[in-house]
């Protein structure tokens, strides 16, 4: 993410996001397995750092600049997926924002060669060559004098409802696989993910990465893969949770979102303050919960315990996040929330798209490329297959 190092204040905190794309090749909507290096450069002359590329050839990543404003945020989404998507038309293909690729095959994706990634794919093998997923990373701006990791603490509960409101991952290898997020089923297969320990604070979640550095098991901050971290580029809380989102109003929603809830433990020293030996794992029992059932889901609370439906939860957040949201998000992108909850995540609109064409009479094959249709549309307006 191209962020200058600058201190966000407190009241309003910046923000930005990083949205991972697969390719899709319009004339058979299967993921190309290698990309013409014309397509890598056409994007750098056009977008420059608003662009990046992944471990595999056929996802690109879109990195947005800074923001203030949600309204904006969106505007700018949404101009620069389609900058990238007249660029991929071009060369007859096109992306899509989804949390696995319903017809793409591992075993048929060639790597990026870059360094970096050919010591991925040496040291971590199967695990590395298998990792062919996207996701929507979410950076907060937090002032230089507070301490990132202490408020990740605090923040760790919330997590499952990012997941559970951003499910885009049902299918797998051309398989239906009973999950709304199978994306994070498998990204637990990597070293170093999941929900994070509860260091103490800053200090000591960097003596941990020079442990590791000296044991020779990472590079750098940038290998522990959790689901929130402190970045180790930028003066930013980073969420890295939520399947890449279909829809880029829901990406900006989920932001806002995330952002408020930074300024409200901002603003709320006590909120989050209280935990127990049991907490991380009801943290990880409530992403489970949310990788198999997404929106329908209900979570574990450990104060009430008692499980609370994710639709009680949203509007929950969204009565806490109220005097944030007033001075963050003035036109209203939280609203999204409830839409989501109404009409569901990507993950249901790719499952009902797979559905009506079975019930069409199509074959699997054919129905699975009925989903790879609706993720084009809704993706960016205007992509089709051929």
């Amino acid at each position: 993410m191209s962020v200058k190092k600058t201190t966000a204040r407190v009241d309003a905190p910046t923000f930005g996001v990083e949205e991972e794309f697969f390719l899709v090749d319009l004339r058979s909507g299967r993921s190309p397995g290698r990309v013409p290096k014309t397509f890598v450069k056409a994007c750098q002359r056009r977008l420059g750092e608003a662009v990046a590329f992944e471990l595999q050839q056929a996802q690109v990543e879109l990195v947005s600049p800074i923001f203030e404003d949600a309204a904006h945020a969106l505007d700018t989404v949404i101009t620069l997926r389609r900058q990238i998507a007249e660029i991929a038309q071009a060369m007859h293909l096109g992306i899509i924002a989804s949390g696995s690729h319903p017809i793409a095959r591992w075993q048929q994706q060639a790597q990026t060669d870059k360094p970096r990634y050919r010591r991925f794919a040496d040291e971590y093998q199967i695990v590395g060559l298998r990792g062919f997923f996207c996701g929507l990373h979410v950076h907060v701006g937090v002032d230089d004098e507070i301490d990132r990791v202490q408020l990740m603490n605090r923040m760790l509960p919330w997590l499952p409802l990012f997941l559970a409101l951003s499910t885009a991952s049902p299918f797998w290898s051309l398989r239906r696989t009973g999950m709304f997020s199978y994306r994070q089923s498998a990204y637990t297969e990597w070293p170093r993910t999941g929900t994070p320990d509860f260091f103490a604070d800053e200090a000591d979640y960097r003596r941990f990465i020079a442990i590791l550095k000296r044991a020779g098991s990472i590079r750098d901050g940038g290998e522990l893969w959790w689901t929130i971290r402190p970045s180790p580029k930028h003066p930013t809380l980073e969420l890295r949770i939520a399947d890449s989102c279909t829809r880029a109003a829901d990406t900006i929603a989920l932001a806002t979102l995330f952002r408020c809830l930074v300024s409200a433990h901002l603003r709320l020293p006590e909120l989050g303050a209280q935990r127990s030996s049991a907490t991380r794992r009801l943290i990880e029992e409530n992403r489970w919960r949310a990788e198999r059932y997404g929106i329908e889901a209900e979570f574990i609370d450990e104060a009430r315990e008692r499980t609370v439906p994710v639709a009680q939860l949203v509007e929950e957040a969204l009565t806490l996040v109220e005097p944030d949201a007033r001075r963050l998000d003035p036109h209203g992108s939280l609203r999204a929330l409830r839409t989501i909850l109404a009409r569901g995540t990507s993950a249901h609109a790719q499952l009902q798209a797979y559905d009506d064409a079975l019930a069409a009479g199509l074959s699997h094959r054919d129905a699975l490329r009925a989903v790879v249709a609706w993720l084009l549309e809704a993706t960016v307006p205007g992509q089709q297959l051929a």
